[in-house]
């Protein structure tokens, strides 16, 4: 799949953007997570394209060449924004009911968009499950497994760690990307291209910030004081939704079509798949399956409330 790359004012941001298919296609916004790119959706992007779909593919704020307008802007990674972000991108390319795909912090910026405005979005594909981030449960501890496999969010706590970022961003990255798909090689072609999006000017602050304000150790921007207090409510979800839980993620524990539904009021499926933390690299056909489905339903009328 050869992506074609624009760039568009949206927000706060200059948004790069890797889009496929046909201008006229059925529209689908594509987030990634951290440590990532747009390239993990290139299989997915190909399936898609060929079933006639328009896709969409942005670097998220502090990736690859998106920038910031303001210099004077917070470098902010905190949840309300990167959700905001993809609302902004959905209204400035007047994406009409776009199904929306996300993982890892795509996935947050995908659930958030679809608890405030779901209006605007035709159907959501949720990697993991509900990704809206239950700030005041931060300062409960976790089994100790669980805390040693967040050791780098605890690293970028502290000044070392935002140095260690700085100067190792790469082989930290790869580290991270080594840990969360166990018993799966990665391609170094692939990270390296990948890599080539942390080098933006705005890659460490953000990702500082993101990790700092989700414990609560930092503020947010105040522009997003309001929304951030909704999320706070864990607002549930209205838009059709279809759940891919990776089996081989260690961030990420499965759970139940009962749980899920809890979060999600209009649970299509929920499905176990084979995968790594980058679901969409390491099982492209579920992922994009998935999209198929819900574009099925969304032609038969089968919207949010």
């Amino acid at each position: 799949m050869d992506f074609t790359r624009r760039i568009i004012r949206s927000g706060q941001l200059d948004v790069a953007i890797e889009t496929a298919g046909p201008e006229d296609g059925w529209p689908v916004l594509l987030l990634h997570g951290f440590p990532f790119d747009p390239h993990s959706y290139e299989a997915v992007a190909d399936e898609l394209v060929g079933a006639g779909a328009r896709v969409v593919a942005p670097y998220l704020r502090g990736y690859g060449p998106t920038r910031f307008i303001s210099e004077s802007t917070l470098r902010s990674g905190q949840q309300a924004a990167i959700g905001t972000d993809a609302i902004d991108l959905i209204e400035a390319l007047s994406l009409d009911n776009p199904i929306v795909v996300g993982f890892d912090w795509g996935g947050r910026a995908a659930c958030i968009a679809a608890a405030i405005r779901p209006e605007l979005i035709g159907g959501l594909v949720a990697v993991g499950g509900y990704e809206i981030q239950d700030i005041a449960r931060f300062t409960v501890p976790e089994p100790p497994l669980e805390e040693s496999r967040g050791w780098y969010q605890f690293y970028f706590h502290g000044e070392r760690g935002r140095a260690g970022l700085e100067q190792y961003r790469g082989e930290l990255t790869a580290q991270l990307w080594q840990e969360w798909a166990p018993g799966r090689e990665f391609s170094p072609t692939e990270f390296a291209r990948a890599a080539v999006a942390f080098d933006n000017p705005d890659f460490v602050d953000v990702v500082i910030h993101s990790y700092r304000h989700r414990f609560g150790l930092v503020a947010g921007a105040e522009m997003y004081d309001e929304l951030e207090l909704v999320l706070a409510g864990q607002p549930r979800i209205s838009v059709p939704t279809i759940v891919l839980d990776p089996t081989e993620d260690p961030m990420v524990e499965p759970q139940s079509r009962e749980a899920h539904a809890e979060r999600f009021m209009r649970l299509v499926d929920h499905r176990l798949v084979s995968s790594g933390h980058d679901m969409p690299h390491d099982a492209p056909h579920a992922v994009a399956t998935a999209v198929l489905d819900l574009r099925a339903l969304q032609a038969r009328g089968f919207t949010a409330r």
